[in-house]
This record gives C-alpha cells, structure tokens and sequence, in this order.
C-alpha cells in the first residue's frame, strides 16, 4: 500500500509517501480501501507531537475516511467486502488502505460522494455533539460561531440553522464572512477588526450570547464569554488561534454560565448510540439539502503536507481531502 509517513515528531513538511506491506485485518478488523481522507487539525499537531495522543513511531497519520471494504477479520458480523463506509481508524488514514475495527465504521448512505463522506465524522461528529449534547441548544436561541468558515466552524453555522438558532458567525475576512452568510449565517462580522463585543453587543440588541462555539480561542475567548447572556453556554473546542486561553472564574458565576468542554473523541467511544444517531440526523440534513457539506480542496498523498501546513496557517476553508 501506498502511505504518507511520520519518521519523527516534526513538522510536516518532513512528511513523506512511502510503499509498506498492508497488514492482514486483526480480529473484529475490517480492511477499507480508502477512496478519500479527511485532513484535520488535530492531524497536524500529532506529526508535531503536540496532541494530547502520541502514536509510536513510525506513523500513519490521517483520523477519518471514507472508502470500500476489502476484506474483513475474523469474528466481523456487520460489514461485507464492497460496503461503503466512513471510519475513524485515529491514524492510519492518509493512505491507500487502512484497517480499522468495525465498530469504527459507519455505513454510507447512498448517493454520498466518497469526498464529502470522508470529511464528515470529525468535523461534524465534533458539532453535533456539542450543540445537541452538550449545549443543547435550542430553536430561536443565539448561536455564536468563531473561526465560522473553517471546516468545523462551517459545519456548526449550517448545524446551527438546522436546529433552528440565529446564527451569528464571526470570521478573520470579508471573504471568510462571505462564505458564512453563504452557508446560512444569520449575522456575520470580521472579529480581527474592531471590539468585538461592542459588535456582538450591536447584533443582539445588547441581549448576549446563548451559545458560543469557539474552536479559535486565544485572546478572542474572554470578550466572547463576556457577551454571552444569562444561562449561556460556552463551548470548549480547540485552540486554532494559538495560546490556550485563562478566563477569570468570576465570569461564569456573574452570568449564570457554563464553561463546557467537548471531547467528541471520547463521546463516541463511551456513547457510540448516541453518535451513531446523530450521524443519522446529519445524512438526513444532507439529503434533504438542509446542510451542504464544502469540500473546497481535494489533494494527493504527495500534497498531504502542504495540506496540514495551510491548516496551521488558517489559510483553509471549508474541508480539505486527499484523495490517495
């Protein structure tokens, strides 16, 4: 098989396409041909070394796929050679083959393209569970969304509008805002340029906030906090801006808050019922063309780190795969 190879922590550009054997599937393992992989933030950081996970090396990295199973382990009950599936293997993906243990593998629908399957677990698994679970949010609630036209922002401001928020989205352009009114944003304004809570003070009506999705963090976390409203909810999820923010813990009392952190990872391994159905809502979203999943750039193994690095450098929008 063909992959792309992590020989020691660095950056990716010391990332490099090899041929290794491909292993035979373990037991309850399905082997997938992988037709598409989602590239991801988190990839980037695990190649640095910086993620909370540190594969041994050497590594495959690449934590989502879309593809074909080609053979199946001893013990596989519920997967066929030819079904269609999206798997989260956690690494291993940024390959031409990958195998991963069934019950990481969800059945494609018909009609989903291998492109748009292979960058939906991650991104909009990470949304779903945090605007259904953890924030619950609410129809005709407030829906802040940061970093709005990447590939997880994107997803929350269309997740938003499917669950029926006003949703306001908050961008690093005009270009970037663009694409978020694009994809059904309510509201939207450039957080880089101006105070951005006498803007988000303007768009509510000096109301607050109910829910803040924030995967930028850095020095916009505390001013989105402080615009939150009475009993608002904010969400935990990454750090793309940089520096990991520290909010004053006299925040959340004075406004009747939550801090409310996200790990879809753990989610789904502790929940998988719960994940399995809103993956479920999601392809019913996407056929009823209620949400429109953007894969803007589609690049070879070869081109993989030049991916992750325009990744790091907030130059991506929407969802970025390759295609092995």
């Amino acid at each position: 098989m063909r992959a792309l190879i992590c020989e020691q922590y660095d950056q990716p550009e010391t990332l490099s396409v090899q041929t290794r054997d491909l292993p035979a599937p373990a037991p309850g393992e399905v082997t997938v041909e992988v037709r598409a992989a989602g590239v991801n933030f988190p990839d980037a950081l695990m190649v640095m070394g910086q993620y909370q996970v540190r594969p041994p090396l050497p590594f495959i990295p690449g934590a989502e796929a879309a593809g074909v199973v080609s053979a199946v382990g001893e013990g596989v009950r519920r997967l066929k050679p030819g079904d269609r599936v999206m798997c989260l293997p956690g690494t291993g993906a940024f390959a031409s083959h990958v195998n991963v243990h069934e019950n990481l593998c969800l059945p494609m629908p018909d009609g989903l393209d291998f492109t748009v399957a292979a960058g939906l677990p991650i991104a909009y698994g990470t949304v779903l569970h945090a605007l259904i679970q953890r924030a619950q949010l609410r129809s005709g609630e407030t829906l802040l969304v940061l970093g709005a036209a990447g590939g997880v922002g994107l997803a929350a401001v269309m997740i938003g509008k499917a669950l029926g928020a006003r949703v306001i989205a908050g961008a690093s352009t005009p270009e970037k805002c663009a694409l978020a009114r694009e994809h059904g944003a309510d509201e939207t304004f450039d957080y880089t340029s101006g105070d951005l809570r006498e803007q988000l003070k303007t768009l509510t009506g000096g109301q607050g906030i109910d829910v803040v999705f924030d995967p930028v963090g850095d020095r916009y976390a505390e001013p989105a906090f402080r615009s939150l409203g009475w009993n608002g909810r904010y969400l935990v999820i990454g750090f793309a801006g940089g520096e990991i923010p520290r909010l004053p813990l006299n925040l959340p009392l004075l406004k009747g808050a939550s801090l409310v952190g996200v790990f879809w990872g753990e989610f789904a391994k502790r929940q998988p019922l719960d994940n399995l159905n809103n993956m479920q809502r999601l392809t019913d979203w996407i056929a009823q063309g209620q949400v429109r999943p953007l894969v803007s750039q589609t690049r070879s193994l070869e081109d993989g780190p030049r991916a992750l690095r325009d990744l790091l450098e907030r130059r991506v929008t929407g969802k970025v795969v390759l295609i092995p």
